[in-house]
């Protein structure tokens, strides 16, 4: 990884950061569209995009559902215990150990390498009604350096409508945070997005785990089509 691919990396992580800032302080409908707006650019212009070079100068923009203002809920969060857990990771050829152990500092990982687990601590319980159910979701924490809360989810339109190995609404290390309201966490499925390895495989994510698979359908938020 070159001087260059470092700034750039530091430069993305300080806009995003600054984006999920930016849509604290806004009304939710004006914080999409300024997270949507964002988010196309950085992925048309910026070095750091998860998309394959070759495809930014045709992409147009993301595909999401419409603000769905009932897809924003507040979640009442509960203490669990649980030993650091394995989660399974995307890609055909890649490695990642919780971004190291073959991974780069961008995320991405030498194609020689198969992918590997990462290790998340699940530490919370969030539950909260969605369109009147009653569901629950597992925030845990990234059992490497610095750590970071994670909360990765899959729903009834995961491999149809939007990504199949789920979609992210919490990732702090990335600076993906809706902040909390009243000691409730805000869950905004209207903000979930894709993990960089459904534009290009050689990006390592983790995926879903089973405690995080709604049979529910979501649609809000990020779609995808294979």
């Amino acid at each position: 990884m070159t001087v260059a691919d470092t700034l750039a990396l530091l430069d993305w992580k300080r806009r995003v950061f600054s984006l999920y800032a930016a849509v604290r302080a806004l009304e939710p409908v004006a914080g999409c569209e300024l997270w949507q707006e964002t988010r196309d650019e950085l992925f048309r212009s910026h070095p750091q995009s998860p998309l394959p070079a070759d495809r930014r100068a045709a992409f147009d923009g993301l595909e999401y559902w419409p603000y769905d203002a009932q897809a924003r809920v507040l979640a009442d969060l509960e203490d669990i215990e649980a030993a650091p857990t394995p989660i399974e990771t995307s890609g055909t050829e890649v490695r990642s150990d919780a971004g190291q152990a073959g991974a780069s500092a961008t995320g991405r990982a030498p194609s020689s390498l198969r992918p590997q687990p990462m290790l998340f601590q699940p530490f919370a319980r969030a539950s909260f009604e969605l369109r009147g159910v009653r569901l629950s979701l597992e925030v845990s924490w990234l059992a490497a350096y610095g750590g970071g809360a994670f909360l990765c989810f899959r729903d009834a339109t995961s491999g149809r409508e939007s990504y199949g190995g789920g979609r992210y609404l919490l990732d702090t290390v990335k600076g993906a945070d809706l902040g909390e309201d009243d000691g409730r966490l805000v869950l905004d499925f209207n903000f979930a997005y894709n993990p960089s390895c459904c534009y290009d495989p050689g990006w390592v994510c983790p995926l879903a785990p089973p405690a995080n698979r709604l049979a529910v359908a979501v649609e809000a938020g990020e779609k995808h089509h294979a």
